[in-house]
């Protein structure tokens, strides 16, 4: 990743905005990467621990990500530095603030992401007149109440699965991070007939060679129960998800979960990236040298920005899951074959795609 401010990067970033208010307080930073395709569509992620560099790494795979999709929209990320889990006043106090403090710039809407929801985003909505991911009373399209995201992983798995010899029917399905899109993702593979026999999140892993009951883990989590108090199964420590033995393994947490010191460890086929950056190109890197199949986030979590764009252009829910098939089906094939015919990692295969139609859009503008 080239430096912030190094402007021998075309792509962008366009503008770079650090926000600092005291009454409430608040601490932030939206980096609008490249507007080229359209005003850019990004999450705002809450975390005591985000930085410049985390946002503008997200900001960049946004622009890869929904030029990928062939979307109308550049790519942005905002980060709010706050526990996500403070009081529900004040939260509200600080999403608002923070939807002031970006009125102005009119290049960038704002989209639910960690530590964020459909709540924060009708905030937004009512202090500056748009957001996506809003809650249906709003007429938006609730992307995580829905799986948005999740059903896009499992589309990119089910034409995955022809470049590794695997069937997902039957096939072992490990999640670090049984949230908002590692649930869905389990949820939706499931139905196609694979089995979930790893779960984690921030508290620990749960592991059932035999399977979890998907639904009632989801009915345990929303109860507030962390995975590894869940009836069934036995109970890990968190990072024991990285060494669950399994067909495909989805990280869908934070980024930089799998890195050059542990994938090795992974005992899998394929990883299908359900988080934003999880994995370090020297991961990916050992991956490729190990045969696992490794789909890129920007092209296996495009779901959930699929359904905002459809969302923001007035479309229906139905037209929503339509255009995330659609998209994810020809993405994923696009570029795992292009990975496979010139001997490249598919992430190199996907920057190729996605960079050629950024420059393209760059070319037509006269300021971008």
């Amino acid at each position: 990743m080239t430096d912030i401010l190094d402007s021998t990067d075309p792509l962008g970033p366009y503008q770079v905005i650090h926000i600092a208010r005291h009454r409430p307080h608040l601490r932030a930073i939206l980096v609008v990467d490249n507007v080229a395709c359209g005003p850019a569509i990004g999450g705002t992620r809450m975390a005591p621990d985000v930085s410049l560099a985390e946002c503008r790494r997200l900001a960049r795979a946004m622009t890869l990500k929904n030029a990928a999709a062939g979307l109308p929209h550049g790519g942005a990320k905002s980060v709010i530095v706050a526990d996500p889990h403070m009081p529900h006043r004040e939260k509200e106090e600080t999403i608002r603030a923070f939807a002031g403090a970006i009125a102005r710039v009119e290049d960038y809407i704002a989209g639910p992401d960690m530590g964020t929801d459909e709540t924060a985003m009708a905030w937004c909505r009512d202090e500056i007149g748009r957001a996506v991911g809003l809650p249906r009373e709003l007429g938006g399209i609730p992307l995580d109440e829905i799986g948005a995201t999740g059903f896009g992983v499992a589309i990119a798995a089910r034409v995955a699965q022809e470049f590794c010899g695997l069937t997902l029917e039957g096939a072992r399905v490990a999640v670090q991070g049984f949230g908002a899109v590692g649930r869905h993702a389990a949820r939706f593979l499931a139905e196609r007939g694979a089995v979930l026999v790893g779960a984690s999140d921030s508290h620990g892993t749960l592991v059932d060679p035999d399977g979890i009951d998907i639904q009632d883990l989801i009915a345990h989590k929303a109860a507030g129960g962390p995975v590894s108090d869940y009836s069934g199964g036995r109970a890990l420590d968190r990072d024991a998800i990285v060494d669950v033995p399994c067909d495909i393994w989805i990280p869908a947490a934070r980024p930089d979960v799998l890195r050059e010191d542990n994938a090795g460890r992974l005992d899998c086929r394929m990883v299908l990236q359900g988080a934003n950056i999880p994995a370090t190109p020297e991961a990916e890197a050992i991956l490729h040298e190990r045969g696992i199949l490794c789909v890129p986030d920007f092209i296996a979590n495009a779901g959930g920005v699929i359904c905002a764009s459809v969302e923001y252009h007035g479309g229906t829910e139905a037209v929503a899951f339509s255009a995330i098939e659609e998209k994810l089906r020809r993405n994923t094939r696009e570029v795992l074959e292009l990975a496979r015919d010139e001997g490249i990692l598919p992430r190199a295969a996907a920057e190729r795609l996605a960079r050629a139609r950024v420059e393209r859009a760059m070319a037509l503008r006269r300021w971008a």
